[in-house]
């Protein structure tokens, strides 16, 4: 089953009232926690996903048109993709599929396995079933391998989620078969109509909790895009206020919800997203996005010798030598932090990221090294002049080694116009220095220095 095709999910014969209630969301359970009790019961309560779910949206029409591909449902936690994948089995009005849900985090292939085996069985009497399989990037290769002949026969519609990019987390062979949906953080206005939906409802929600706008919108600032956080939040705040004490106001809800949790980690996509945002805003000579992401990175918990390595580096690389006291200092800047460590440390951290944001750039060094490599491999290790061959004994001085050497400290301006590349050697000239910064004038020392070497031959 390729990218284009797609099982009947609902076929002639659909499951029976009973089978299909059975399938459905259960009912609200008072015990269960205030963002299970609030799940999406159709797809017209879904919110913040209108690209997909809305009238006309592509995964809608999929799902009402009764046929549905196996697929990927991508995006941050918090955001709907259990909900999703439970809608995809029970939103049809003709009937529903099986929905067997399993967490790659607790399954393995056994359970894969019997859930195959009875999607075989549920087959044979004309049911269709939905395998979602949650955070499926933890499946490893070989177990993702194992899913590849079922999805491919059709045994399964496959739902996975992940919070993980696919492209590096599940394997080219199943993401080939699946559709990827991408899923979008929640806005602050969603998570406001989620809240104030929950406040309100006297069967699944909080019974008509009263709270002021300040408070929800409080809550929704600090959920960062996470209707779950904020389901969370909002019901530890309800149940530490005392409604005899009127209106849930903002104080009460930021006591209860303590301090605000930033979206990040440390080996995984939003590390390489703040990174290069990091990066490239240096690079932009824009000190005050720079230091917003150094922030972000250290609030995240990031190791702050990986961020000073990334600065060093930038320092060589987008600095150079149009600014030659970037690399000292962003050098000096990781010694410290090496030394001190956090919270000081994010100090000079500070203190180099606005220099080199601030300092006038020139990539010239990085494109000359690369140009070099270049002309290396092209061109192999073509013979080096025999006057700066190294000649440590009487045979090799015998032989011309080093014969006609000057040397530039003895000479006026400690310049010698001599050519010292191999003969026939590729891609010249390697350095073009810029006229930015401190390197205007080395661009114009060494203008005149090659005038001076061509003129010599």
């Amino acid at each position: 089953m390729g990218d284009g095709e797609s099982l009947e999910l609902f076929p002639e014969n659909p499951a029976t009232p009973d089978e299909a209630a059975s399938n459905a969301p259960s009912p609200a359970d008072r015990h269960a926690p205030l963002p299970d009790r609030m799940r999406p019961r159709s797809l017209d309560e879904v919110v913040g996903q209108d690209h997909l779910v809305a009238p006309g949206a592509p995964l809608r029409q999929l799902i009402e048109a009764g046929r549905l591909p196996s697929m990927v449902l991508w995006g941050p936690p918090g955001i709907g993709k259990t909900t999703l994948a439970r809608l995809v089995a029970t939103a049809q009005p003709t009937g529903a599929a099986r929905f067997v849900g399993l967490s790659a985090v607790m399954a393995g292939l056994k359970d894969v396995r019997e859930v195959v085996a009875e999607a075989k069985r549920a087959r044979r009497t004309g049911q269709h079933t939905v395998f979602f399989l949650d955070e499926i990037h933890r499946f490893n290769r070989a177990q993702q391998d194992a899913l590849l002949p079922h999805v491919e026969a059709g045994t399964i519609t496959l739902v996975g989620a992940t919070t993980e990019n696919p492209s590096f987390e599940v394997i080219g062979p199943l993401l080939s078969r699946c559709r990827v949906f991408t899923l979008k953080p929640l806005e602050a206005e969603d998570l406001v109509a989620l809240l104030r939906r929950a406040a309100a409802d006297a069967d699944r929600g909080l019974g008509g909790l009263d709270i002021s706008d300040e408070a929800v919108r409080a809550i929704a600032d600090a959920a960062d895009g996470d209707a779950r956080r904020a389901l969370g939040m909002l019901e530890t705040a309800a149940a530490a206020h005392d409604p005899a004490a009127g209106t849930l106001g903002v104080d009460a809800v930021r006591e209860t919800i303590g301090q605000r949790t930033l979206l990040y980690d440390r080996d995984r996509e939003e590390h390489y997203n703040t990174i290069s945002a990091f990066i490239k805003s240096l690079r932009a000579s824009d000190p005050d996005a720079a230091v917003y992401y150094l922030a972000r990175m250290l609030e995240g918990g990031e190791d702050p010798l990986f961020i000073a390595r990334r600065l060093v580096v930038f320092a060589s690389e987008d600095v150079g030598n149009a600014e030659p006291q970037g690399l000292p200092l962003a050098l000096a800047a990781y010694q410290t932090v090496e030394r001190i460590g956090l919270p000081e440390g994010r100090i000079p951290l500070a203190q180099a990221t606005t220099f080199l944001a601030s300092a006038p750039k020139s990539n010239r060094s990085y494109v000359s090294i690369n140009r070099a490599s270049e002309a290396v491999r092209a061109s192999g290790a073509l013979p080096i002049p025999m006057h700066l061959r190294n000649a440590p004994t009487g045979l090799m001085k015998a032989e011309g080694y080093g014969e006609g050497y000057r040397y530039p400290h003895d000479e006026e301006e400690a310049f010698v116009a001599e050519q010292n590349l191999p003969e026939g050697t590729p891609g010249l000239p390697f350095y073009e220095p810029s006229d930015r910064g401190a390197e205007d004038a080395i661009r114009e020392r060494v203008e005149r220095w090659r005038k001076l070497r061509d003129e010599s031959e």
